[in-house]
């Protein structure tokens, strides 16, 4: 059986937590962020827990994480 290939994308996308879960950071801020409120863009610099229906496939695709 040969060794497992990792997504590299996904593997610079997501971090492993203590207790196993996924972490990843938000969408929508890199740019048209003038029309955004500043507590809507101080809400997505925090990181966000993969959702519990995704990560199944996400463990698929980093094997080794």
């Amino acid at each position: 059986m040969p060794k497992m290939k990792t997504s590299r994308a996904a593997a610079k996308r997501f971090k492993v937590t203590g207790t196993g879960k996924l972490k990843r950071n938000k969408a929508y801020k890199r740019h048209i962020l003038t029309k955004k409120t500043t507590k809507n863009k101080r809400n997505l610099r925090k990181a966000a827990i993969v959702d519990a229906t995704n990560v199944k496939n996400m463990k698929k695709i980093l094997p080794y994480l």
